[in-house]
């Protein structure tokens, strides 16, 4: 058992997957127990192909393991059917991906409020959420901005207050600086420390990237997978 933290917000148990190529089967997660506390920053690493994006795709509620539990919360999210899940999602997981999946005709302010259209929220109760997101990533003067002009690290910014605008529990982030200069990245795990360490989120981070990994408070390294440990900094 690979322990990150006491009092786990995520709680993974002899979880296992595979996918069907063809007439083959290719396991790519076995066995996989992991504890993810609340208020943690854990960063997994491994080659491409371990396992990484799998296994957060999992945790995030996006994909299915073919056994074993996952409890976000203390819910069991593997037994929620598919219309329950995504109910799930949205209140409680907050995505950021490598190449920001913002929607190009839409402005910042609009791609952020975007989550919120969902919810029973009033006109005046959006605009005040999505205005103060947008100045906690330091946005506060692109709200009208298209995502065609804003650079790399500003769009990701508008992907992250994105993630945060329905104050999820969790937040994911699948190579969050893969496509940024590192001037750009080190702005941007600094933001997602500080989101971590002000505002308590707890996060999950895949990198391939010791600098970004670095940014987070304990790694999980898998190989072929499986876990091959897990430790603070």
């Amino acid at each position: 058992m690979n322990s990150v933290s006491p009092a786990p917000l995520v709680e993974i148990r002899h979880v296992a997957k595979s996918y069907r190529r063809g007439t083959q089967i290719v396991p790519v997660l076995t066995d996989i127990s992991l504890d993810i506390g609340e208020g943690d920053f854990v960063a997994l690493m491994g080659p491409s192909g371990s396992g990484k994006s799998t296994l957060l795709n999992l945790v995030a509620g996006i994909d299915r393991p073919d056994q074993g539990e996952l409890r976000v919360g203390g819910l069991d999210i593997t037994r929620l059917d598919e219309a329950s899940l995504a109910d799930w999602r949205a209140a409680n997981v907050g995505f950021i991906f490598q190449f920001y999946n913002l929607m190009p005709v839409l402005t910042a302010f609009e791609n952020v409020e975007l989550p919120l259209m969902l919810t029973r929220l009033s006109r005046r109760e959006r605009r005040e959420r999505v205005a103060l997101v947008l100045d906690m990533v330091n946005l506060g003067d692109r709200t009208s901005h298209y995502p065609s002009e804003l650079s790399g690290g500003q769009q990701q910014r508008v992907a992250i207050a994105r993630a945060l605008i329905t104050d999820p529990a969790l937040i994911v982030a699948d190579e969050p600086t893969g496509d940024l200069d590192r001037a750009s990245a080190t702005d941007v795990l600094a933001l997602l420390q500080r989101l971590n360490a002000e505002l308590g989120k707890t996060i999950v981070m895949v990198t391939h990237d010791a600098h970004a990994a670095g940014a987070a408070k304990a790694l999980v390294h898998l190989e072929k997978g499986e876990l091959i440990d897990g430790h603070p900094h």
